[in-house]
């Protein structure tokens, strides 16, 4: 597997986040989806990787600065395909370490409180991280699940 720093014009990186976001609509209520769109994505706090196997998009990742210390992990998705791989495993140990180069102290997420994210909140957890409150620009929500982890 290959990770490497993506400009979102590919058209399978394109569709990738096409997908997730349709999936985050079709299972949180619009007021409570916090994924972002590419040009979101492509703000200048935000870097963001694609995961490939030579010409296979497998998955992606985004890691958003906060302030000099603290950072949020965004846009995690593994492709259809590509499941049960290890691509997420993968990614979370790429962006992990990313975030411990750039000396931040902290990385902080939102995921839904669904049974739909429960995948996702197992892996962060194996990976450390544990259920906080909201952070940043976050409010309260019943739809959000907030974690964090000190690095």
């Amino acid at each position: 597997m290959e990770i490497k720093i993506d400009d979102l014009t590919g058209g399978e990186v394109i569709s990738l986040l096409a997908e997730y976001l349709a999936d985050m609509y079709a299972t949180s209520p619009a007021k409570s989806v916090h994924a972002l769109d590419i040009n979101a994505l492509k703000d200048s706090s935000i870097t963001f990787y694609s995961c490939w196997n030579n010409a296979t998009l497998l998955g992606c990742v985004a890691l958003r600065e906060l302030d000099a210390t603290h950072a949020e992990l965004k846009s995690m998705r593994t492709a259809s395909n590509a499941r049960q791989l290890g691509v997420a495993s993968t990614l979370m140990t790429h962006i992990l370490t990313i975030a411990k180069q750039r000396n931040y102290q902290k990385i902080s997420l939102e995921t839904g409180s669904m049974d739909f994210f429960q995948p996702a909140r197992q892996l962060y957890t194996k990976f450390g991280f544990e259920y906080c409150g909201p952070f940043g620009d976050y409010q309260l929500d019943a739809n959000s699940q907030f974690m964090t982890c000190k690095l």
